[in-house]
């Protein structure tokens, strides 16, 4: 891809760029949704990215696009009225998107509220030229892949596209891959918004950050049409993390087209203290690689959601029995990789000996091998037989509720991943179902066993993804920067 030079991007309008990564929900699935409980939520190298620059037009024209789609332009019209309020409308044309809309009518209300209001209206009346681009492993790829000739089972395959190459699909067709293309999206363009119109010059204050996801999060809602558990939008906001949702009570009194702007700007603030999600700082401790697969058989999340609490409504007893037994072994999980990343730091040298040992056997041999009371090996014994216990309670439920959360096709595939000597964890990320899997070795060795497992399965079809996990959350980024660069040069 031929990328514009830094020099040509000097001599144009100042560019402003953010990006948001996308998710694995390693633990938690569906118990997330619940305050009781938490979930291990993983951070992802493919990232989401909203350029902005000014269009010069004077008429507060918003133009917004998403180069990866076909029919996906939609342009807006801006104005702010001599009392200062802002009246936002949208063209009319052959699609709409719902969650752009939204972040753009939210996201100015706030920012109007949060800044000098001539400067806004100054800003506003230039107009805006929005390009939204996401990185290749949001989507299948399945078709691009095959008009090149190239294997789908290949990772191989993938390093050859192009970043952000086209989808031949709309917006509303695309194959998606679960790795929370819309909180990415939503969470981006709301940063982006706040860095363009100088109300922050910077990601790197938590308050910053707490306003990002407050906005973002209402925004994701209200678009969605309901208030979920924003594991995904807090993932895009922080990286990775443990997760503690937040009571949906908060976003209740503001849940209407026409909010209050002081309300809503009150509701959203970073010093609102009603607001008590816990985001707590955990990755993968050192060494642990993961990797992530599409499955060419898409599950539709909010059904599945919605079987499940059904059966949870119906069966309380039964249920909350699971997910309480669910619960503990999912903070078992997450505390293992607390101790292996403190282990690390304090032994390192012993920490790095296990793990090469124990990256040459599979896990269930990791158990005979010798010990000498090697407390990095028995915290991996643990985490092995843990995250078993994990999986064989999603099982269970599957079984309890009717809904394919680890389907059998999957616990085929898992099994074999887990076979693999070097590999610690194999599993179907959130909520579950038949459109991805991951897993978390311990070796370069062990990832290319894992795809070879992949490349010759005949059950479903495996489609190896690129990124890996990335515990950075939203950040600013530098147009004159490689990705920077390439962004912009994908977008105008």
């Amino acid at each position: 891809m031929t990328s514009a030079s830094p020099s040509s991007i000097d001599q144009q309008q100042p560019i402003t760029i953010a990006s948001a990564p996308g998710k694995v929900l390693v633990t938690g699935g569906y118990l997330v949704l619940d305050q009781q409980y938490t979930g291990l939520v993983i951070g992802t190298s493919a990232r989401f990215y909203t350029i902005i620059r000014n269009l010069n037009t004077e008429q507060g024209t918003i133009k917004v696009r998403s180069p990866q789609f076909d029919q996906a332009t939609w342009n807006y019209t801006a104005s702010l009225s001599q009392q200062n309020v802002l009246g936002f409308e949208p063209e009319s044309t052959a699609s709409s998107n719902k969650f752009v809309e939204t972040c753009l009518r939210f996201t100015l209300t706030v920012i109007l509220q949060s800044m000098d209001a001539a400067r806004f209206k100054s800003l506003l009346k230039q107009g805006m030229d929005i390009s939204i681009v996401g990185d290749n492993d949001f989507y299948s790829q399945r078709e691009e892949l095959e008009k090149l000739g190239l294997s789908i089972k290949k990772a191989s395959s993938r390093e050859r596209l192009a970043s952000f190459c086209d989808t031949h699909a709309t917006l509303g067709t695309v194959n998606k891959t679960g790795l929370g293309s819309s909180a990415a999206l939503t969470t981006s363009l709301v940063a982006a918004l706040f860095l363009y119109f100088g109300v922050l010059s910077n990601l790197d204050q938590e308050k910053d950050l707490t306003l990002i996801h407050n906005v973002a999060q209402f925004v994701h809602c209200f678009a969605q049409g309901k208030v979920g558990s924003g594991f995904d939008v807090s993932a895009a906001v922080y990286g990775s993390h443990s997760y503690h949702r937040f009571d949906p009570n908060i976003l209740a009194p503001i849940m209407d087209e026409k909010v209050d702007p002081v309300v809503l700007t009150k509701a959203l603030s970073h010093d609102n203290n009603s607001w008590d999600n816990k985001v707590l700082p955990v990755g993968l401790p050192p060494q642990f690689q993961m990797i992530l697969a599409d499955i060419d058989a898409g599950s539709h999340t909010p059904t599945l959601v919605s079987k499940v609490l059904k059966w949870r409504k119906e069966q309380p007893n039964e249920a909350n029995a699971l997910w309480n037994e669910l619960g503990a072994y999912n903070e078992k999980v997450e505390q293992h990789f607390r101790d292996l990343a403190s282990i690390s730091a304090k032994d390192e040298s012993l920490y790095k000996e296990t793990m090469t040992r124990l990256a040459q056997l599979p896990a269930s041999q990791w158990i005979n091998a010798p010990t000498e009371n090697n407390k990095v090996q028995q915290s991996m014994v643990e985490l092995v037989s843990d995250f078993a216990k994990v999986r064989e309670l999603l099982q269970k439920m599957s079984a309890a509720t009717g809904v394919p959360i680890e389907p059998t096709e999957q616990t085929e595939l898992l099994n074999q991943c887990m076979a693999v000597p070097g590999t610690i964890m194999a599993g179907v990320p959130g909520a579950g179902g038949y459109d991805a899997i991951y897993c978390i070795v311990l070796s370069e060795e062990a990832k290319e066993k894992v795809r070879h497992v992949w490349e010759r399965w005949t059950g479903c079809s495996v489609s190896p993804l690129l990124c890996q996990a990335d515990s950075n959350g939203v950040t600013k980024v530098d147009p004159n920067s490689d990705i920077g660069l390439v962004c912009v040069d994908r977008s105008f």
